[in-house]
């Protein structure tokens, strides 16, 4: 049924995620996630005390009290201008000096260098002011710059965060304990840890099966579907093997041990799930990729600029003055909101939406989408059981055989019950009343009803009393993959009902709307080949994988992109878990599990496949206002650099400082609201 899955080569490139010295039924520690949480938290503390400090450094700074028109002045008080400075300087500040050595280390100067170096050189620059050197301070301006880099960088972790629960997800599913049998035939329950193989552990009904094994006891059904995609549920006798995490439905079932712990199926599903998101790989920031140029351009142009007004005669002091200026400038507010509140407005608004993102990388890729593959059990279907067809095979009609199926089938808690009671329902058909009730085992039910034996049986129930059925209607539902049941009056065959998962309406409206924007629309299943194609062509689907285990869905995966196409994934269950996390991007239906949640970069909450459609499209809109940000924020550089390093001052234009601060909040604004049009169209 299942077979072991191979291991791969251990990957150098690593995400933000939790870290298994080896796959247990147990959590381990989980260093890593708890670094990145008590990071996010750490910049959300520097942040507001960063703040609070820069309200005084404002009421203290004389270009502040010129422009809102006060004067507070007492002896000391640049020094303690200066004092709050450096604690704003060296609290505020260190995780961008840190992350600047990082970047230095790496040969990789981005976002921390610029920021690091712009705040460094106001800093020092301004600090030597104080202690002698003629010139102005820059203290507001770096108060306020570290304060708007914290938030930038507070916004982006927050919702970066999560990268993933998904392994203490899966692992949950696995029961903790096991009703292990003893030789006197009596049960203890024991931690799934103290079990092994060659055990024997009950399995009662309703349970989760705790175990890899094989059955030695018992007959029932089983539902995997969370493991496998299986949408119906699955038939267990003797010699029959059943998977650790699946749920045993009514029989009681004795299960001999086979594996336990790292060597179940689910756990090496979990260990595909690490695998796959270890070696996922992520696009380099836009605003990186901005800040590296503008730090060249900051660097390279604060030295020009100190070089040239020496050589031409000017003192060091407006100089530096100048340098000051170009460096401070260079890392304007604007480039470190550009990117975090696009995202943050997005977010928030897919959020109001109903579409959840976690990954932020993942979420800008969506705009360049090529393939979209659908898991089938409860993503483009309901995920039930309903009835499809009601064949009549004597004299009754389609009313009075659903009916009598129904009326003994209301006693039945079976899906397949479940699904033919709900079809009468929905045509308002009244019942009779059964009476001597009882299961024909494995087979189906039977009961009187005004007198007459009805049974409501399977296929195999009507070849063990050699009765055959030949029918075109019949055979095109069995060739179509449907679950056929019959419904027979004395021993007379007088109706079929075929069932199978129903497909969503809205499934249709989202594939036509996918394949509209150019889209491949594809479906993975582990259900049978038959039913996958019949959804397929109800569907309109461009392709189908169908019979795929976990394992291979995450290879089918791996197989599409090697066509060429970013990929994403649509899913609900554990089965898609390692196809979510292995696709360029991961999307969950809400309804789903914790894992698929846990696992997916995009979460739909209203379980409506069409939302994929509006996240594809929030992710366009979202890029281009990405994109409109950093224009401006480096034009404004372009314009801006060359002013403050003087290239005018022939003429009689020279930016000062203030005027830098008017321009940089004016570009602070433009971006902020610009972003804040962003809508989900």
């Amino acid at each position: 049924m299942y077979e072991k899955l191979p291991k791969k080569d251990s990957m150098s490139h690593e995400r933000h995620l939790h870290k298994y010295d080896e796959i247990s039924t147990q959590p381990k520690p989980h260093a890593h996630l708890e670094h990145h949480v008590h990071m996010v938290e750490e910049f959300k503390k520097k942040f507001w005390i960063s703040l609070i400090l820069t309200i005084p450094i404002l009421l203290l700074s004389p270009m502040i009290q010129s422009l809102i028109g006060i004067q507070i002045r007492f002896t000391g008080d640049i020094y303690l201008l200066f004092f709050l400075s450096s604690i704003i300087y060296l609290y505020g500040g260190l995780p961008f000096i840190k992350g600047m050595i990082n970047e230095l280390r790496k040969k990789n100067p981005g976002m921390m260098t610029l920021i690091a170096v712009a705040i460094t050189t106001a800093y020092a620059y301004s600090s030597i002011v104080v202690f002698g050197l003629p010139g102005k301070v820059f203290f507001w301006e770096l108060a306020t710059l570290i304060d708007i880099m914290l938030l930038g960088h507070w916004i982006e972790m927050r919702s970066v965060l999560g990268a993933s629960k998904a392994l203490e997800e899966m692992v949950k599913l696995m029961p903790s304990e096991a009703h292990l049998l003893m030789e006197d035939g009596s049960t203890i329950d024991v931690p799934i840890e103290k079990v092994k193989p060659g055990d024997r552990v009950l399995v009662k009904p309703g349970e989760k099966i705790p175990v890899d094994g094989i059955v030695i006891q018992g007959h029932t059904t089983v539902d995997e579907s969370m493991l496998t995609g299986e949408s119906k549920p699955v038939e267990k006798g003797e010699e029959d093997t059943v998977i650790g995490g699946s749920i045993n439905n009514e029989g009681s079932i004795i299960v001999e041990v086979q594996k336990t712990g790292a060597e179940t199926y689910l756990s090496q599903v979990i260990e595909l799930v690490r695998e796959a998101q270890q070696t996922c790989s992520k696009t380099q920031d836009l605003a990186n990729r901005a800040a590296f140029w503008l730090t060249i351009i900051a660097l390279g142009g604060g030295t020009v600029t100190v070089l040239t007004w020496v050589l031409i005669g000017k003192d060091i002091a407006f100089a530096l003055e100048r340098a000051v200026t170009v460096m401070v400038i260079a890392c304007p507010h604007a480039l470190g909101l550009a990117i975090p509140l696009a995202v943050a407005v997005s977010t928030s608004l897919a959020a109001k939406n109903g579409l959840l993102i976690r990954e932020r990388s993942a979420f800008e890729r969506a705009r360049n989408l090529q393939a979209v593959v659908f898991d089938k059990t409860g993503t483009l279907t309901e995920g039930r059981f309903g009835v499809t067809d009601i064949i009549p095979l004597s004299s009754k009609d389609e009313n009075e055989v659903l009916s009598l199926a129904a009326s003994l089938e209301l006693r039945s808690e079976h899906p397949i019950a479940l699904g033919i009671v709900k079809k009468a329902q929905e045509r308002n058909l009244s019942l009779k009343e059964v009476t001597d009730f009882k299961a024909i085992t494995g087979r189906g039910i039977e009961g009187e009803v005004e007198g007459k034996i009805v049974k409501v049986v399977s296929p195999s129930y009507l070849k063990e009393i050699n009765i055959e059925v030949d029918d075109g209607r019949v055979e095109k539902v069995f060739k179509q993959g449907k679950t056929v049941v019959f419904v027979l009056e004395n021993n007379q065959v007088i109706g079929a009902i075929a069932l199978a998962d129903i497909v969503r309406k809205e499934s249709r409206e989202a594939i036509k709307k996918l394949k509209e924007m150019g889209l491949k629309c594809m479906m993975l299943t582990g259900d049978n080949k038959y039913v996958a194609k019949w959804v397929a062509e109800e569907l309109g689907l461009d392709d189908y994988f169908a019979e795929v285990l976990p394992h291979e869905k995450a290879t089918a995966i791996r197989k599409i992109q090697e066509r060429g196409l970013i990929v994403a994934m649509v899913g609900d269950g554990i089965n898609d878990a390692p196809a979510l996390a292995q696709a360029d991007i991961g999307i969950a239906i809400g309804a789903g599990t914790d894992v698929a949640i846990e696992t997916a970069d995009i979460i739909l909450v209203r379980n409506d496949s069409r939302d994929v459609v509006a996240i594809i499209g929030l992710a366009k809109a979202t890029y281009k206002k990405m994109i409109q940000n950093l224009l401006w924020a480096t034009g404004y550089n372009a314009l801006a650099i060359p002013l403050a390093a003087g290239i005018l001052y022939g003429v009689g234009i020279l930016l000062t400082p203030a005027i830098g601060a008017v321009l940089m909040s004016l570009s602070t604004l433009i971006v902020s609201i610009n972003a804040r049009l962003l809508s989900l169209g």
